[in-house]
């Protein structure tokens, strides 16, 4: 997946306006974003590269060239206009304007997304709530009624849905997709520990809280290891093999 740059706002270089972004910078636009958001709400209206790529866990140079993609080169002396620049980010990843989405699987990991605020306040609209399972259904939450999983291409349909997220068991989350993919949508958010087969034009990020708690482990492991002074880095022959 690809985002276009279209800036042509005040502070903007000469931009091939097809030019496309890479896709390590997309994904850091949005911890950019969260950064700035942070500043306006300390009424800070003006930063330095420095401090944003600070309070974005990143290096100033990254930083640069990632806004360089917008057109965004700051002010000598002055650095970036927080709202501006919050506002140039938000155009280019789209979340200027809300945008419907649907959560398929209820159980505790689903309804925990439905209640998070962080959606509503970053663009993201929860239009429904789908499970398959009988028992869930009928139920409200986050002030949804759930419905019925079969009920998912008429929702799509008429809320012209293209976001949807999967927070079922691992071994539901391919026909999720498929039902998903056949309905319209074309970008998926994947909380199922599952990898997803889907047609080109789908885009798809996954999210395994699992995983990461075993890289955490990992690193807590070496750690540990290091204090005891019995960390193996491997021979050579060893990372040969």
């Amino acid at each position: 997946m690809t985002a276009r740059s279209t800036n042509t706002g005040e502070g903007s270089g000469a931009q091939d306006p097809h030019r496309d972004i890479p896709e390590a910078t997309v994904a850091r636009l949005p911890v950019y974003l969260r950064a700035l958001t942070s500043l306006a709400e300390r009424n800070i209206a003006s930063c330095s590269s420095e401090e944003l790529a600070t309070a974005a866990g990143v290096n100033s140079a990254k930083l640069r060239k990632d806004l360089s993609y917008l057109g965004s080169y700051g002010t000598r002396g002055v650095g970036y206009d927080v709202d501006y620049l919050s506002y140039q980010i938000a155009r280019e990843i789209g979340v200027t304007h809300d945008w419907p989405v649907i959560i398929v699987g209820i159980g505790n990991l689903g309804q925990a997304l439905a209640n998070f605020s962080g959606f509503s306040s970053r663009g993201f609209r929860t239009v429904a709530l789908l499970d398959a399972a009988e028992p869930m259904q009928g139920r409200t939450v986050a002030g949804l009624e759930v419905r019925p999983f079969a009920d998912l291409a008429e929702i799509v349909a008429a809320e012209q849905v293209s976001i949807g997220v999967i927070s079922v068991p691992a071994t539901a989350a391919q026909d999720v997709a498929d039902a998903m993919v056949a309905a319209g949508i074309s970008s998926i958010l994947n909380f199922a520990p599952a990898v997803l087969n889907v047609p080109p034009g789908v885009d798809v990020r996954k999210v395994d809280l699992s995983i990461e708690l075993q890289i955490l482990a990992y690193h807590e492991s070496r750690k540990a290891a290091e204090a005891d002074g019995t960390v193996d880095n491997g021979s050579e022959e060893g990372i040969r093999a």
